[in-house]
C-alpha cells in the first residue's frame, strides 16, 4: 500500500475554499427588492436580482438574466435562488426608492 495522503489533501482543500472565500466578501448592506446583487456559487460568481421576501436572514435572487449554461454549470434548474444576507454584496441600487 501506498503512503496515505488523505488528511494532507483535506488540508489544501480546506485552504483552496478558505481563499475563495476570502477573494470574494459579501456586504454588510442589505438588499431592497429591485437591487442587483452579487453573490458566489460553486466558485462562479454570480449577478441577479433581489425580489420581494419577508425572509430575516436571507433574500430571494432572480437568475433569469444568466445563461443557462452557467446555470447548468452550477447545477441549479430554477431562475430564482436563496442567498444569505452575508453572502452577497449590492452592486447597482434600484431606481424605486
Amino acid at each position: 500500500m501506498g503512503k496515505n495522503t488523505k488528511g494532507k489533501r483535506v488540508t489544501i482543500v480546506e485552504k483552496v475554499k478558505r481563499r475563495k472565500v476570502e477573494a470574494f466578501q459579501g456586504d454588510k448592506e442589505k438588499a431592497k427588492p429591485g437591487d442587483v446583487v452579487q453573490f458566489l456559487r460553486n466558485n462562479i460568481i454570480l449577478e441577479g436580482i433581489a425580489l420581494p421576501s419577508n425572509a430575516e436572514n436571507s433574500i430571494i435572487v432572480d437568475l433569469s438574466s444568466t445563461s443557462f449554461k452557467v446555470l447548468e454549470e452550477i447545477n441549479h434548474g430554477y431562475s430564482n435562488t436563496v442567498v444569505a444576507h452575508h453572502k452577497y454584496r449590492v452592486i447597482e441600487k434600484s431606481n424605486e426608492e
